[in-house]
């Protein structure tokens, strides 16, 4: 499941704020909040990577318990060991792969082609968009993040970002996300292969970095005529 980053596309924009590129936002204190997605599964699985969520389901069966046997509700309350062990195996083995694992999840070879495709069409991008805009300075940078959970639908952040004066992820045009949802997983490239091979390298944020003047004139020519 993919959501683009972008501050029309967030009730709380100030959330993307960024003093260095790129800016990550899994793994870190912010938090963002989607505009109008409560019926979208990408919403509920956004919900789903916030960890006290994930503590609440972990820990569900003790309650459970509680009820079911009102007798034993004081020594299950008292028994933070257990709580914690069942936290453990439900963040380390049911929603993570071991790191001894990983390596073997994808080879050189897969490795490459995946990236090597990432590159490519993170590049046309970054050079249609740069073209439409007439952006001539400050690189830009594709960013691809993905959430650090398996057995669970991928989720993936994806958003543009300009080493201007002040780093910024810019605010991309209904345009610009439509061609990005169309373009970037498709045929070889999807979101679990790239999920696979993150894991691999046990590297969830990739970017591709574009300067804009190495763009060439033919490239910002068929920009303007919409080819």
């Amino acid at each position: 499941m993919m959501f683009i980053l972008a501050p029309s596309n967030l009730t709380n924009p100030a959330a993307l704020e960024a003093r260095s590129l790129p800016k990550q936002i899994f793994g870190r204190a912010t938090m963002i909040f989607p505009k109008g997605l409560f019926a979208r599964r990408v919403y509920w699985r956004m919900v789903f990577d916030y960890s006290l969520t994930r503590y609440l389901i972990a820990l569900a069966p003790f309650p459970v318990a509680m009820v079911i046997w009102p007798h034993l509700a004081l020594p299950i309350s008292q028994a933070p060991l257990l709580m914690f062990l069942m936290v453990w195996i439900f963040e380390s083995r049911l929603l993570s792969i071991p790191k001894n694992q990983r390596p073997a999840l994808a080879d050189d070879d897969e490795i490459g082609r995946v990236l090597d495709l990432l590159s490519v069409r993170g590049r046309a991008l970054l050079t249609r968009i740069a073209a439409d805009r007439g952006i001539e300075a400050g690189e830009l940078h594709f960013v691809v993040e993905q959430s650090e959970m398996a057995r669970v639908p991928p989720l993936t952040f994806v958003s543009v970002q300009h080493e201007a004066d002040t780093p910024q992820l810019l605010d991309l045009s209904a345009d610009e996300q439509e061609r990005i949802e169309e373009t970037l997983f498709e045929g070889e490239l999807t979101e679990a292969r790239l999920l696979r091979v993150n894991f691999a390298q046990s590297t969830f944020l990739r970017q591709v970095v574009l300067d804009p003047r190495t763009i060439s004139a033919h490239a910002r020519m068929m920009a303007l005529a919409r080819v």
